[in-house]
């Protein structure tokens, strides 16, 4: 590892223990949309969450981080990020729902995350713009993950899917270097900041990770739990991640789906 103030370039041999980490955590990221099911609380999916990480034979990346007391994140509908599982907090049919999962093993650390609707059921024309909106910036900032780019094409990418598409650009939580830690330098913000930011080098990995919303960008923090962010106007919110290795040729998105769990 080659670490300024700036980024951190990880070595071949991180490079696999964090390609691994990535892989687990897509596998348990893509299997939780299909143990969801309505009625079910969101304390539930959580547990859901902590068994498959423990059948990888990893560890959540985010349990006991900075306090986090859940497995994995789970946002409902105007929660943007940080939702905590709860027992009495029930998913109905038409939910939509964040999960943002984070599995450690080995010295690697994975981080992906993706939005879902709850049941079999169409969502208003309003939320389906949300969630393809949203997808396809993190789609077009991912393509952006070049050698001697700099951060801010990645930014300018996503901000302008976000722009065309008329949604909220969350501006308070941005994406970050993953790696061997949960979060790394750079931060990776979803708007152009007036920075160029940094260039863009192979061994550098990004969680590039769009959070858009069907109203204002302005959120709030729960004032009882000091985790869960939801959007200031209660509008719905959706959130996918993913993480890209910089190489010398094509961005390499590590936690693409490869298998299943």
């Amino acid at each position: 590892m080659r670490k300024d103030r700036e980024c951190i370039l990880h070595t071949a041999e991180e490079i696999v223990h964090i390609r691994r980490a990535a892989e687990l955590t897509a596998q348990v990221r893509d299997a939780l949309p299909k143990a969801c099911v309505p009625g079910m609380s969101t304390l539930e999916l959580d547990e859901i969450a902590g068994c498959l990480i423990a059948r990888t034979g990893g560890k959540s990346a985010f349990l006991g981080y900075g306090g986090f007391p859940g497995n994995i994140c789970i946002s409902v509908n105007e929660e943007v990020v940080h939702g905590i599982g709860r027992a009495d907090r029930i998913l109905n049919e038409g939910d939509i729902v964040s999960v943002d999962v984070g599995v450690a093993i080995d010295g690697g650390v994975g981080d992906s995350a993706l939005t879902f609707v709850v049941g079999d059921v169409e969502v208003s024309a309003e939320v389906s713009h949300l969630l393809s909106v949203t997808r396809h910036a993190l789609n077009q900032g991912l393509a952006q993950c070049r050698m001697n780019n700099r951060i801010c094409d990645v930014s300018r990418a996503i901000e302008r899917e976000g722009n065309r598409g008329g949604l909220g650009i969350v501006r308070d939580y941005v994406g970050h270097g993953c790696g061997t830690h949960l979060h790394e330098p750079p931060e990776v913000p979803n708007f152009f900041c007036g920075s160029p930011g940094p260039l863009l080098r192979p061994g550098m990995v990004l969680a590039v990770e769009p959070m858009f919303t069907l109203g204002t960008w302005k959120v709030k923090t729960d004032r009882i739990n000091n985790w869960t962010v939801r959007t200031a106007d209660g509008k719905w919110a959706a959130h996918f991640e993913h993480m890209v290795l910089i190489t010398e040729t094509e961005p390499e998105i590590l936690t693409w789906p490869k298998t299943t769990c």
